[in-house]
């Protein structure tokens, strides 16, 4: 009877020890709740070990739709925090604080280790990844390069052979074929810009951009490469890292798209070096690649090395692919919604054609544009400029504090906080653009007949500060070309009933890409 008594007392005492645990850890978490949210008062949940993923997960499908109305709520800036607390920092979109980390501050905000290490095995010592003196180098030599009066030369006229030679050609091509031609605009471009990257960089025409021709390797890993480092910043370090030590599920699949990646980059060297030494009468190459081996042999700076080329093909392939392509499809998009915009684009390029000598002798297909021309479109630049502040390439950019600090609004920034300055909020903010910031509206970007640009930091399609885009210029020119080549001779008629979103990535790729119908003037 009194062991019997004692067993009883013994499990009802573990069960009240139980359930005190409970009780406890049940009273942390609503404490831990509640402080996270005096913490966060109008930015989202921040969860214990759970982060801002809940929040995250169920918004996916719209998220930067939600991140931009939760800035605006919240003033610009908040506090964010990953999966068990992998990732600890601030989002931000006020313009201030964001000229304060590009320029002001500019030394103690550089990209840091964390984004690095994820970015390592895509890119490398790229000029992307990386900081201080090997991005100074780097960008020293871009600089230098790419604004020479050889380069622009020789890239817009490797923009005119693709437009020309291949281009409308295809396009025309598929009209011929079928009535039925529907085109995925998307897929259409990025073979474009792929080629145009290539010629332009590197001197070679990979010939992409042909009728049917099939899914190139290299740009399907490229694109998952950006995805799968992605991933990174959403997992805590040790899960991502584990997964890559045994070769599992995403890093398993980023591996293999890497490889592809490198392996063409490699070959595009190797290749690029054999027949310089194969041509020994190009004394004077115009493509950036040959320039670059051209300084290699000259130079006794050991910096340029056959992994800074690689590393050059790499991150060349990112800022003069994707980018380009991701913007002109937003662009044709709108301006299919937007019919006024596009009557007003084509009185602009018909007026300016009308200034040629014979132009009325000139039939359609034999109209190529030059580059004083395409200076002259102001509304077109406009309008594409309105288009890039709705739709940005890129819509995020990351930054790792070094030293403590404080934000011009007074924001305490502690050493090593990760900082995300949301580039499509910022193109959206109501207090820097007005009622109709979510209208595309290019006269917006016109004053007294002239094109006005923006506050680099109000606007941060091109990056801002020392890290403005070394290749705004070229993108313009070639999206232009593009555009008033496209539009002159061809009505695009989107295909209804499609999902129009942009995808969740490093790039603001359509997710479901853009079917359209090329329709002749």
């Amino acid at each position: 009877m009194k062991s019997t008594l004692t067993n009883l007392l013994t499990k009802i005492s573990t069960q009240i020890h139980i359930y005190d645990i409970f009780l406890a850890l049940f009273s942390l978490f609503i404490i831990s709740c509640i402080n996270a949210k005096l913490t966060n008062k109008k930015g989202p949940m921040l969860w214990p070990i759970l982060g801002m993923m809940p929040s995250f997960v169920l918004h996916f499908h719209e998220l930067h739709t939600w991140n931009t109305k939760i800035l605006e709520k919240c003033g610009g800036n908040y506090r964010i925090r990953g999966l068990f607390g992998g990732f600890n920092g601030i989002m931000t979109s006020n313009p201030t604080n964001i000229e304060y980390i590009l320029k002001n501050n500019f030394k103690n905000y550089p990209k840091g280790l964390y984004y690095r290490d994820r970015f390592n095995e895509l890119l490398g010592g790229g000029i992307f990844n990386s900081d201080d003196g090997n991005w100074k180098a780097q960008r020293r030599i871009a600089v230098s390069e790419m604004h020479s009066s050889r380069f622009l030369k020789y890239s817009f006229k490797t923009m005119q052979d693709l437009v020309h030679g291949k281009l409308l050609k295809v396009i025309e091509e598929q009209i011929k074929s079928s009535m039925e031609h529907t085109i995925d605009l998307q897929k259409l471009l990025l073979k474009f810009t792929f080629d145009n990257v290539c010629m332009a960089a590197f001197g070679v025409d990979p010939g992409c951009l042909a009728v049917d021709s099939p899914e190139n390797p290299f740009a399907k890993a490229f694109e998952e490469a950006t995805e799968f480092s992605l991933f990174r910043f959403l997992v805590p370090p040790f899960v991502w890292k584990t997964m890559r030590f045994f070769n599992l599920s995403k890093e398993k699949k980023l591996k293999k798209a890497v490889k592809i990646v490198h392996e063409f980059a490699d070959n595009t060297v190797i290749n690029r070096k054999a027949d310089i030494n194969l041509n020994h009468e190009i004394n004077d190459p115009s493509d950036l690649l040959s320039r670059l081996i051209k300084l290699q042999k000259l130079s006794s700076n050991n910096n340029v090395n056959d992994k800074f080329l690689k590393d050059f093909c790499i991150s060349f392939i990112l800022a003069g692919r994707d980018t380009s392509s991701v913007a002109l499809v937003w662009f044709f998009w709108l301006v299919h919604e937007n019919p006024r915009v596009e009557d007003k684009i084509l009185g602009e390029i018909r007026e300016i054609l009308s200034q040629r000598d014979g132009y009325l002798n000139e039939k359609g297909h034999e109209i190529i544009f030059q580059v004083d021309e395409l200076e002259k479109m102001v509304y077109l630049q406009s309008a594409l400029t309105e288009s890039l502040r709705l739709y940005p390439s890129v819509p995020f950019d990351f930054k790792q504090a070094k030293e403590d600090d404080i934000f011009p609004n007074g924001m305490p920034i502690k050493a090593g906080c990760r900082l995300l300055y949301h580039i499509y909020a910022v193109g959206r903010n109501e207090s820097t653009w007005g009622k109709d910031c979510s209208e595309f509206r290019p006269e917006r970007w016109i004053k007294d007949g002239r094109f006005l640009p923006e506050n680099q930091f109000k606007y941060l399609v091109f990056n801002g500060g020392p890290r403005l885009c070394v290749g705004k210029k070229f993108a313009y020119t070639q999206m232009k070309l593009v555009v008033a080549s496209i539009l002159l001779r061809y009505k695009i008629k989107v295909i209804k009933g499609q999902n129009i979103v942009p995808k969740v990535t490093t790039t603001l790729y359509m997710k479901n890409g853009l079917l359209i119908n090329f329709k002749p003037r």
